[in-house]
């Protein structure tokens, strides 16, 4: 079990010139609004054993070089458990959260609601509920980080509602308490690294690194979103001029500009044929999504889950300091078979770009979708057709390099439509060659012309009006 830390101590291990909010004053009935006979030594206790008066503790601090909102849970009074003051606080925080144009950071640790206020305890959860929805509307980041226990309504509003959830090592994490859970179950599905693997966290933050983690999200999430055009735009070959319209709401306003494609870091030859390409996308040597995010970003921070409980080693996603500083997201394929999961991550990465108001940036690199029995049943078809939707409905601007193989639908869905580049060791197709010879039945002596017949180099996709160019190599 990972060390529970106050509030306070939390708050410390988080940032600095922690400043706490006024409180809310409520008129407090003996025993609480239910007249719970003993609930006012009960909370008399849990003053004198932690010292606060509620069990949430709300303020600003410095993370970084960023001011944001601290929501800190006291586990110690009443088991961090929700009431009618709780929620007056944490409402007050994110009022002033708005109104400062500050990003919000929840350390939480608490158990559910409290019992002693009945249903009206419950509904605090609506309360906080809609103050997150309305913090999403304006634009601020929210990141929350799990806390042992994490559990019940406050999972289930700010530790799964967050932008961004980290979590301690070892932290209980859960929607069910440990004293409600089934007899038989398994307390190690209810754990930070459980819920990490069930794509329901991010990442697994170890105390000492905790600062230096929310300090970089607190930095990229927080950037200006409409900078200066980038300096230094890759050098591109277009063989064929297409009339190009980036559909975006951001785009079309001017607010937020597109990002340029990055370098291209393979070979720097173009495919002679069909068959040249296929090659030379499924080499070995080729550089990878990795390869390509390392030289594009100055330092970057990944997200990881589609909070659906699955995840996709490889769909890379995450937000980076990009090409003059500005924070960019991206969502990367691997080179593997793509998980529905993944393209939920990536969905899900996409629109919040959007909500925060950051460009996209998208590298195809896969054989195809995933198709194997577990895919179908974990819903493929719903998975990619809500990434094509979050493509067509993005809010900023999504840039797409093929650095590979781009198979099928399951490549097509991450792409922006009009703004698609390719590297010269790249191809495109409707399907692999291979695949498209058995389908019209011809021998596997006739691929390398299926190849051909596909028009699948990035020489003829610029041609066919698919792409829009070819990126030059990085060294030249």
């Amino acid at each position: 079990m990972t060390e529970r830390f106050s509030a306070r101590e939390a708050i410390a291990l988080a940032g600095d010139d922690f400043r706490e909010l006024p409180v809310p004053m409520r008129e407090f009935k003996p025993d609480g609004p239910l007249s719970w006979q003993g609930y006012d030594d009960s909370r008399r206790r849990a003053l004198t054993r932690t010292g606060e008066d509620e069990s949430v503790v709300c303020g600003t601090a410095v993370i970084g070089s960023t001011r944001a909102v601290l929501i800190a849970f006291e586990f110690g009074f009443l088991g961090g458990s929700l009431g009618e003051r709780t929620g007056d606080r944490v409402e007050a925080a994110y009022t002033h959260a708005r109104a400062h144009r500050l990003p919000v950071v929840s350390l939480v640790a608490t158990g559910g609601s409290r019992m002693q206020e009945g249903m009206l305890a419950l509904t605090q959860l609506q309360r906080v509920a809609r103050q997150s929805a309305l913090a999403r509307e304006a634009g601020l980041p929210q990141i929350a980080v799990l806390r042992d226990p994490t559990t019940g309504g406050g999972w289930a509003t700010l530790g799964a509602g967050a932008d961004v959830t980290l979590a301690l090592p070892g932290a209980q994490v859960g929607f069910a308490g440990s004293r409600v859970r089934p007899s038989d179950a398994d307390p190690a599905a209810y754990t930070a690294e459980a819920q990490m693997a069930a794509g329901a966290v991010d990442a697994v933050v170890r105390e000492e690194e905790l600062r230096e983690t929310l300090a970089l999200w607190l930095t990229l999430l927080t950037a200006p979103a409409a900078e200066a055009e980038a300096e230094g735009e890759v050098e591109v070959e277009v063989e064929v001029e297409v009339e190009v319209e980036v559909e975006s709401e951001a785009a079309s306003g001017g607010e937020v500009e597109p990002v340029p494609p990055p370098a291209a870091l393979g070979a720097p030859g173009l495919p002679a044929t069909g068959w040249d390409a296929v090659r030379h996308a499924r080499s070995p040597e080729r550089p990878r999504a990795a390869a390509y995010l390392d030289a594009y970003f100055s330092r970057r921070a990944a997200i990881g889950g589609d909070r659906c409980g699955g995840s996709d080693d490889g769909m890379l996603c995450g937000f980076g300091s990009g090409p003059a500083g500005r924070t960019v997201a991206y969502a990367a394929q691997c080179g593997t078979a793509t998980r529905p999961a993944g393209y939920r991550t990536a969905a899900r990465l996409i629109r919040l770009a959007g909500r925060l108001g950051f460009p996209v940036l998208t590298l195809v690199d896969t054989p195809g979708a995933a198709n194997d029995a577990q895919a179908e049943r974990q819903g493929a078809g719903s998975a990619i057709a809500d990434l094509f939707a979050a493509v067509a409905t993005a809010r900023t601007p999504v840039t797409t390099l093929v650095i590979g193989e781009g198979g099928s639908g399951g490549a097509l869905a991450l792409a922006a439509p009009g703004n698609t580049w390719a590297t010269p060791d790249s191809y495109f197709s409707v399907i692999a060659p291979e695949l498209a010879a058995a389908i019209l039945k011809r021998p596997a002596s006739e691929v390398r012309d299926t190849a051909d017949q596909l028009r699948i180099r990035p020489q003829d996709l610029v041609e066919l009006g698919v792409i829009r160019g070819i990126v030059e190599h990085a060294g030249r």
